[in-house]
């Protein structure tokens, strides 16, 4: 979208989620040679993004040798602590946010939401294959995005994907909607893993 007034587009990695049904650091699983939350730093900083990563602030000597590290700064738990804490810090930034649960993604898909992205609306998303849903976790959120969802956290309403249902946002199909593959447990890791391994070993 032309203009004048675009938010600069931002990266941000949320690695803050307390990985209980995994059972181990999400963010540290090793999909593709190293710890996810770099994987996924690199993916973003690959589109000459400033990227953070966003985590509790008892994680933070797990990333203390990351020159950008956005700690939890509101009283919210889940991912709206990240994205809302990101969100203090730098009001005027759009944020191209990526949780740490995404084994599967790669710069094809994150190339259709940059060139995509539409800075009139709240936020930028791809459709989730699962339920036809946006997906929050992988978008681009506009400044006014995030006011909306910090005014939908502080009336008790902890979601961000409702707050995408309730505001004016662009809704993306992704062709490569199996990338947006979510891994949260032992077994889906175990999917992951060899869908990784398949695609390495494909002429």
């Amino acid at each position: 979208m032309a203009g004048n007034n675009i938010a600069p587009l931002k990266g941000l990695v949320l690695c803050g989620g307390q990985s209980a049904r995994m059972q181990e650091n999400k963010s540290r699983i090793s999909y593709h040679g190293i710890p996810q939350w770099q994987y996924l730093a690199d993916l973003l900083a690959s589109f000459e993004l400033e990227t953070y990563l966003s985590c509790r602030t008892d994680q933070q000597t797990d990333f203390d040798h990351y020159p950008r590290l956005i700690p939890d700064n509101v009283p919210y738990g889940g991912p709206s602590a990240g994205l809302l804490s990101a969100h203090l810090l730098q009001p005027d930034t759009a944020w191209l946010v990526l949780a740490c649960d995404l084994p599967l993604i790669s710069r094809q898909s994150l190339e259709i939401l940059v060139r995509e992205r539409d800075a009139a609306q709240s936020a930028t998303a791809f459709i989730s294959p699962v339920n036809d849903l946006p997906e929050p976790l992988i978008a681009i959120w506009e400044p006014a995005g995030l006011r909306a969802l910090q005014q939908s956290v502080e009336s008790g309403k902890n979601c961000p994907r409702k707050t995408l249902l309730n505001t004016n946002i662009r809704l993306l199909h992704n062709p490569y909607a199996a990338e947006q593959y979510n891994a949260n447990t032992p077994e889906e890791k175990a999917t992951a893993m060899k869908q990784v391994t398949d695609q390495s070993l494909r002429p």
